[in-house]
């Protein structure tokens, strides 16, 4: 099934909760991308004990785990109302199964395995059981809403595709009208969409064009 998912870099909680009222009548998802100026170059708003993502809007929020040490961020996105949960094979190499057991042991619904676009797809594979779906980065660098998209995107996906042909495939990066068809013929089903929603005048209208295009591709 393909999903759109429309993202959100935070300055602040309120930053979420407007973003979610946005796109709540059209999506049922919401990304929020998680920096610390560490792992990637800008910083973000993070979640602390106590605070809330808004359940009102009735959409699920996944949570993107841009920092050089996901662990304990990841559970406190848990605590604020996150089910998704994306930590970074960079960050967290060798320790990716103890990392998603913890967040599955505090109700955790999905794991994914986020990676940089130029990490090797081969480097994945002692991890892809421990995954629910793996997000690869469709830009080279990492932090900023906007960049322009690689053009080896949809190669990317089908090398991943290849690989792990049974897994879920999420792309988060420069999606637009004029790329997520060919990246969902290489293979990948969600799509983060950034600053095409957000700067779009008829959001809404711009979710529906996405959606069929990547749909059109698959039959």
């Amino acid at each position: 099934m393909i999903e759109i998912i429309p993202t959100v870099v935070p300055a602040s909680l309120a930053d979420i909760e407007t973003a979610a009222k946005k796109y709540a009548p059209f999506a049922r998802t919401l990304h929020i991308d998680f920096a610390d100026g560490v792992f990637a170059p800008n910083t973000t708003w993070m979640p602390h004990t106590g605070d809330r993502f808004p359940a009102d809007t009735g959409m699920q929020f996944e949570a993107h785990l841009m920092v050089a040490e996901p662990q304990a961020l990841g559970l406190l996105c848990i605590e604020s109302g996150a089910s998704r949960i994306i930590g970074h094979f960079e960050a967290m190499n060798d320790t990716v199964e103890a990392v998603f057991a913890s967040w599955r042991e505090r109700d955790a619904v999905e794991c994914g395995l986020g990676t940089l676009f130029d990490t090797p797809v081969e480097s994945l594979a002692p991890f892809i059981s421990f995954s629910d779906f793996v997000m690869f980065m469709g830009i080279t660098a990492i932090g900023v809403q906007g960049l322009p998209s690689d053009p080896s995107a949809p190669a990317h996906a089908a090398a991943l595709r290849k690989l792990y042909p049974d897994i879920v495939i999420e792309v988060d990066g420069a999606i637009s009208e004029k790329n997520v068809a060919g990246i969902a013929k290489g293979g990948a089903t969600r799509f983060c969409a950034g600053s095409v929603l957000s700067k779009s005048s008829d959001p809404a209208s711009t979710y529906r064009s996405l959606l069929a295009l990547a749909e059109s591709a698959l039959e």
